[in-house]
């Protein structure tokens, strides 16, 4: 058995894309494009904030993956702690027993979590936390004699994992109906895509922020307080194009789960690890929620780590007799993994990674807000290094682009022409449709320029052929 080369020349590519063809299914593919013969785009190397192809070429990172690398690429700090956990002990679970990295990374992440979040449980990922988080929802209020709240609330157009659980919650139709029936429970409730505000909202941020909130009330009395265990909320939403929190509006949520009895749990799969500017963007945010699910981030994606933490009351009832939380998964705290978070955190912390989102997150904004003077651009919002620029047919009227505008848009030219002219990011059409920007946070202002430039050109093209 033979393998790949770090690089590549340009007759092993080919043959390299032909091997991918016949074998690799890719995740959210459209395998189409490449069955004609269509080349396979191919990713060698990274270093910093950017990527190379097997052609050479060189692109910059502006979604850190899949809003993953944090610390960047090519951290040989990670991959020797990584070495070193492996030669020593490379694999051990944690059911029944614990290994020394999974202890100490669970003790780290608790200190930065807010408030009484001091329960770790370890997952591969952010689906599962998600699901681990549903899972301990239902069976603490079982525990705790309320045997009938089983039921989320969540909002349109959310993305919150493919397993069936995390589906449910999921707010995106299109995902869900090859794989339904699903889990049952999961009831959806308006975002909080200001831009899209019903009309009376639209020049107050607050009080739209406290209509989305509202909706939540009237969702959980529509099911029946005591049917309904939890709300899951992305502090800032990605799905859809990056909604931050209206002022006031997870103050409501909270409220609004403490007078219900309900579990706020905050999905921080994406916002974790400096995406806002924090460990946890709640924190940023000053909402203290009653678990947070989180992965990506953790590790920089040097290792696949994800994590539910939970409150100490939500722990209290496990700590009795002969009760159990049934739910576990082979890789969950894996040693290697534990190793690759805890460098990265080292470089997080040596580096202050958090305060450089947040001295150039102001920055940031305002280089992407100079796309505003495009015809096509409607929208720029977000947060930290996290970012949604939403395209329009009309800025004065806010039309968006039909099903096949969008098609012929997005996929039929702005996702190659962003990639041709270096810039890999994500154009989307899950709700309106959106580039969407995640850079790794060792960045400042000469790359903010570069990903603005990229867009100009390209978007410029792109309102010249619609």
């Amino acid at each position: 058995m033979t393998t790949t080369p770090q690089y590549v020349t340009e007759s092993d590519a080919d043959a390299l894309a032909e091997r991918a063809r016949r074998h690799l299914w890719m995740h959210f593919t459209r395998h189409s494009t490449y069955e004609d013969g269509g080349h396979v785009p191919i990713i060698v190397r990274g270093e910093g904030p950017y990527i190379w192809d097997d052609q050479g070429r060189r692109y910059f990172d502006g979604l850190s993956g899949l809003f993953v690398v944090q610390a960047g690429h090519g951290r040989a700090e990670i991959a020797n702690a990584m070495s070193a956990q492996a030669q020593n002990l490379g694999f051990f679970p944690l059911w029944s027993y614990a290994h020394p990295g999974a202890i100490m990374l669970a003790e780290r992440l608790a200190g930065y979590a807010p408030g009484d979040l001091n329960r770790v449980f370890f997952t591969s990922g952010g689906g599962e936390a998600v699901e681990s988080a549903w899972k301990l929802a239902k069976q603490y209020f079982k525990l705790t004699g309320k045997p009938t709240k089983y039921k989320v609330i969540s909002r349109a157009v959310a993305y919150h994992g493919t397993p069936q659980g995390a589906l449910s919650i999921t707010g995106i139709p299109p995902a869900k109906v090859p794989f339904e029936p699903l889990v049952p429970g999961g009831v959806k409730v308006p975002n909080t895509n200001h831009y899209r505000a019903p009309e009376e909202y639209r020049y107050d941020e607050k009080a739209f922020g406290l209509w989305a909130a509202e909706r939540i009330a009237e969702a959980i009395e529509f099911e029946g307080p005591d049917s309904v265990a939890a709300v899951f909320i992305e502090p800032v939403q990605n799905s859809g194009g990056c909604f931050p929190p209206p002022p006031g509006y997870l103050e409501r949520v909270r409220e609004i789960c403490d007078a219900y009895d309900v579990l706020l749990v905050a999905d921080e799969t994406i916002t974790s690890f400096g995406r806002i500017g924090d460990f946890f963007a709640m924190n940023r945010f000053g909402v203290v929620p009653d678990i947070i699910t989180c992965a990506k981030g953790m590790t920089s994606g040097y290792s696949p780590m994800g994590a539910m933490i939970a409150s100490d009351r939500l722990f209290e009832p496990f700590k009795h007799g002969n009760t159990t939380f049934l739910h576990g998964y082979t890789w969950g705290g894996h040693p290697v993994g534990a190793a690759a978070a805890m460098a990265n955190l080292d470089i997080f912390e040596r580096e202050d990674l958090n305060g450089n989102v947040r001295d150039n997150e102001g920055a940031f904004r305002r280089t992407l807000e100079k796309l505003l003077d495009l015809p096509i651009v409607g929208d720029v919002r977000g947060a930290g290094y996290f970012y949604g620029i939403e395209l329009v047919k009309d800025k004065d009227t806010r039309e968006t682009f039909n099903e096949e505008e969008s098609e012929r848009l997005l996929r039929g030219f702005l996702s190659k022409a962003l990639f041709d002219n270096g810039l890999y990011c994500r154009a989307d059409d899950r709700g309106d449709p959106v580039i969407q920007l995640a850079p790794p946070l060792i960045i400042g202002q000469d790359h903010f320029d570069e990903i603005e430039g990229i867009l100009r050109h390209v978007l410029t093209e792109a309102g010249n052929i619609l």
